[in-house]
């Protein structure tokens, strides 16, 4: 049966065109039901025995929710318990129009087999589709065909199963008309709450209710603490007024009270409002779109330098705000005054499930306690539980559900138990989380895209590529790397030249654009690398196998050969897709051993010193150019093989191959770069490194002065030339020390697409063009450049988005984000297992330098462990010394000790677990001696344990 839909739609160039869509009707669409006996259906998702233990609901049945209970309710509907639900067409199709997110959620649960959650498609059923009325909106519209399916289903079973006791369908919505309106129909219908309430063995799912409106009135108090938000509409017109700024907010981490309101201008310019008290925040959290209103100038205020951490009990709503915002008022110069004002409506809610932990109200019997977030930028969120007594001491998840404005917290509820706090699998969870790694494993519709094993390589495969299988190929890694990307090669030719090939594995071959795969590694953007553990980009099949290029199998691979002379200078350069045999899988040290050992004389041993002699011509050249020579110390640990807890710490070495490999990879990636801008230059996918503006090199300059060595950062090549002559006598680690403090000065590098900017040049390679094409395993950027060059070689076909500028820019942007996310992920794994690592050390007495110099404190890099932490002057218990910071130097004067940076100074290193949530590394001046301010220098290990655990 045949319907038409008809709808006009307006066009780009404010036309309106009508479009008549065909909408075909079908009565072979089947139920799904195990019950059936009319249906023809091959396999039933819906079980016969479809029974939850609910005193509303005593007899075996189906849920139905409508769209708004899957909406608001998606953390109930994911636990194992709810079973049996029938999900409509209407619903599915509304769920994905108001939230990607959620969709991608339920469309997880429905490929689950376990759950039984069945599709059922009533939009083209003849019995179950209805026509909108005249004068009916939309969503009334979708309302009454949920009612519609609910009866067709009901009677549909009836007929199948004799007697009413048998089987039922509930329909679940929180909608008051739509309620009503089923119960006369003769329906089953509950609210979503009374329906989890009734669960007999299931008490702990009320905890992750969300609050629906009504509840949320009973949490609050009468006092309105906040100005109402202002409606979408008035918040457009403002800003296209520009009575308003559009922007990202960004909370304090330091100040609860405070945050900045980050508004993007026309092409680089932007500008940062400062926001200040609870008023002015207006409810809005870390990374919402806002609307802000600029303050009177009169008003403007300055940064606060106060740290004001939101913790203890929990403020009650009828605190006064005057007095809490007291603290925030200070001197005002008319130079430290920053554009200031409030938050007057919210654009876009950047809401997601926080970890962290509970704190547990004082008042017995009390159901409602305060969440108190991991992420210092999050306000405390209220929430209700009856099982907080489980829960304290544990890591759990919470989501919020609003925030109404008499209410002095976000209201939320209770999502899952993550474990323990302090344990190592928890705080690992928690680090994934907070830095929006994702790491579950991968899904079946991702896998079913892998090659069926056993694979090999066909003749019709050799036939696209050129066999390279007789060349001395090798790779060379990290010790223990089994997701190999790249292999080196190099032959002397007769016509007396060199030729060296760079191979990378072939990950483009594997992952077709457009499907599960590749949706899935574009998403994850990266592999993420944490102490001991990956998370890979691609399944491991591709990642440590068939992608990998281990020695002594074949591999497919992208292999970018030059033609050289003696001096390294490229004579050609071509790109094919081909077929290696690696002939060594070798470590950095290993290498190294072979190039040094002059008894070994084998073909691999001499490609090697072939490869690093052109290295070296190849890195001086570049250095020549101004490319920078930068160092930030790394760390690695060594684990304990059965607890995995680190048992030692020590900063990486690195050797002359380490170099080598890099210098090949560099010459590829820009090679690459060139190729695919010349062929696409609109749409080449490149990496480009902005030059800092100067005034962060104030402090490079300024440390490097209080040492008499002038730093000059007029361009790349005048900073790498100075950093190469800055020497101390007497202070051999001081030419490392600066080169740690030039890289803080560096801007991120990022991914662009060509065709959206103008400015390619990457500063710290001193290059004018560079991409990455070398790591496709770990890299999604190194596939999509992969993609491009073989369209610009004919070795594979092209497809719109890859053509598409826009999408090219809105990938970039996700890569840039993800791949900012590991490093903070990174670093957040190597503190958690630094602090592993120090928690059974007692207390430690190292060496180190000051690095920086703060107004009440120096912050102290440790050399031995590339450990960084703060001493300060001034704590809580005990009076504070004499302080005088003087900006110029800047330098700290201590009592009667000045401090400069790069002063070599010793300190005592321990862990304080007092906050579980925010374990700390503790530094403490041992020398200088200053009375009053150095602390004694600790007795040898044993006793230091001993100390820790009397105190």
């Amino acid at each position: 049966m045949l319907k038409s839909k008809t709808f006009v739609k307006k066009t780009r160039s404010g036309g309106v065109m009508k479009v008549v869509r065909e909408h075909y009707l079908r009565d072979d669409i089947w139920c799904g039901s195990e019950v059936c006996t009319e249906c023809k259906q091959d396999s039933a998702v819906l079980q016969r025995d479809a029974c939850i233990e609910s005193s509303l609901c005593p007899y075996p049945h189906y849920l139905v929710p409508d769209t708004n209970i899957v909406l608001r309710q998606i953390d109930v509907l994911e636990d194992p318990v709810i079973r049996n639900v029938i999900i409509l067409q209407t619903v599915l199709q509304e769920v994905r129009h108001r939230s990607a997110p959620v969709y991608k959620r339920l469309k997880d649960i429905i490929h689950e087999q376990g759950r039984h959650f069945y599709t059922f498609t009533n939009e083209h059923h003849r019995e179950t589709f209805i026509e909108r009325e005249p004068g009916e909106s939309a969503n009334d519209r979708n309302d009454r065909a949920i009612r519609v399916a609910v009866k067709w289903y009901s009677q549909h079973l009836k007929t199948a199963e004799s007697g009413s006791d048998g089987l039922k369908v509930v329909l679940l919505t929180n909608d008051q008309g739509n309620k009503l309106k089923a119960e006369e129909n003769g329906l089953v219908v509950y609210k979503f709450d009374e329906y989890i309430k009734s669960l007999i063995g299931n008490p702990e799912l009320v905890d992750c209710l969300a609050l629906s409106n009504d509840d949320k009135n009973e949490v609050t108090s009468s006092k309105v603490l906040f100005p109402e938000h202002l409606p979408l509409s008035k918040v457009q017109a403002g800003i296209k007024s520009g009575s308003f700024l559009q922007g990202t907010f960004r909370a304090s981490r330091d100040n609860y009270l405070e945050a900045t309101v980050f508004v993007q201008g026309e092409g680089e310019d932007s500008t940062e409002v400062l926001i200040q008290g609870l008023q002015n925040l207006n409810r809005a959290v870390h990374q919402d779109v806002v609307a802000v209103q600029l303050l009177p100038k009169n008003q403007w205020v300055a940064p606060s330098s106060v740290v004001l951490q939101d913790d203890g009990a929990a403020k009650d709503d009828n605190v006064d705000e005057d007095e809490e915002e007291k603290v925030l008022t200070g001197p005002l110069t008319e130079t430290a005054r920053r554009a200031t004002g409030k938050v007057v409506g919210i654009i876009k809610r950047n809401w997601r499930p926080f970890c962290g932990m509970l704190n547990v109200s004082q008042i017995k019997e009390s159901t409602r306690h305060l969440f108190t977030p991991a992420d210092r930028h999050i306000p405390r969120i209220r929430i209700e539980t009856r099982q907080a007594s489980t829960l304290a001491g544990q890591r759990i998840m919470v989501a919020i559900d609003g925030w109404p404005k008499d209410s002095r917290y976000p209201n939320g509820h209770f999502v899952r138990s993550l474990g323990g706090a302090g344990e190592k699998d928890t705080e690992e969870e928690v680090l994934l989380l907070e830095h929006d790694v994702p790491h579950q494993a991968f899904s079946q519709a991702v896998l079913s895209f892998l090659p069926k094993m056993p694979w090999s390589i066909t003749p019709e495969d050799m036939a696209q590529r050129q066999d390279l299988r007789h060349l001395t190929v090798c790779s060379v890694d990290p010790p223990g790397c089994t997701d190999i990307d790249d292999a080196l090669h190099y032959r002397e030719l007769e016509n007396g030249k060199l030729e060296v090939g760079v191979h990378i594995a072939d990950v483009s071959h594997f992952i077709r654009p457009g499907n599960a795969l590749d949706k899935e590694a574009a998403n994850r953007g990266t592999t993420v690398y944490l102490c001991g553990k990956r998370i890979d980009m691609v399944p491991e099949l591709l990642s440590s196998n068939l992608c990998s290029l281990r020695s002594n199998v074949e591999r497919f691979a992208f292999s970018c050969i030059w033609e050289l002379n003696h001096k390294a200078e490229i004579l050609k350069t071509r790109f094919t897709k081909s077929v290696i045999n690696s002939k060594a899988s070798l470590t950095y040290a290993e290498a190294q051993m072979r190039i040094d050992d002059a008894s070994k004389n084998d073909d691999i041993t001499k490609s090697l010193r072939g490869l690093n002699k052109l290295a070296k011509i190849l890195k001086r050249k570049r250095i020549e150019n101004g490319a920078l020579t930068l160092s930030s110390l790394e760390v690695r640990f060594h684990m304990d093989s059965e607890t995995h807890d680190p048992i030692d710490l020590q900063t990486k070495e690195l050797v002359e191959t380490n170099s080598m490999v890099e210098e090949f990879m560099l010459l590829a990636n820009i090679s690459v770069a060139q190729k695919i801008y010349d062929e696409f230059p609109e749409s080449a996918l490149l990496r480009k490194h902005p030059a800092p503006p100067p005034s962060n090199y104030d402090i490079l300059i300024k440390a490097a002065k209080s040492k008499n060595v002038m730093i000059h950062t007029d361009s790349a090549k005048a900073l790498a030339d100075s950093l190469d002559v800055a020497k101390v006598d007497g202070f051999q680690y001081f030419n490392t020390l600066l080169r740690i403090l030039a890289t803080r000065c560096m801007m991120q590098a990022v991914y662009f697409c060509s065709g959206m900017d103008s400015d390619f040049h990457h500063y710290g390679l001193a290059s004018p063009i560079y991409t990455h094409f070398t790591s496709p395993i770990r890299r999604y950027a190194d596939i999509i450049v992969h993609r491009l060059l073989a369209v610009a070689i004919g070795a594979d076909s092209t497809y719109p988005d890859l053509m598409d500028k826009h999408k090219q820019s809105t990938l970039c942007n996700n890569l840039n984000y993800r791949h900012k996310m590991s490093q903070y992920a990174q670093r957040a794994s190597v503190a958690f297992h630094t602090q592993l690592f120090f928690k059974t050390r007692g207390i430690l007495n190292e060496e180190g330098f000051v690095l920086f110099v703060r107004k009440n404190a120096i912050i102290v890099l440790i050399p031995k462990f590339g450990l960084e932490g703060t001493v300060f002057f001034d704590s809580k218990d005990k009076a504070s010394p004499n302080l005088v910071f003087d900006e110029e130097g800047p330098t700290l004067k201590v009592e009667q000790h000045t401090f400069h940076i790069f002063d070599q100074v010793k300190v005592t290193i321990s862990l304080d677990d007092s906050n579980i949530q925010h374990q700390k590394i503790r530094m403490a001046l041992t020398e200088p001696v200053i009375p009053g301010v150095s602390v004694p220098v600790p007795e040898a290990e044993p006793q230091a344990k001993k100390q820790k655990l009397d105190r």
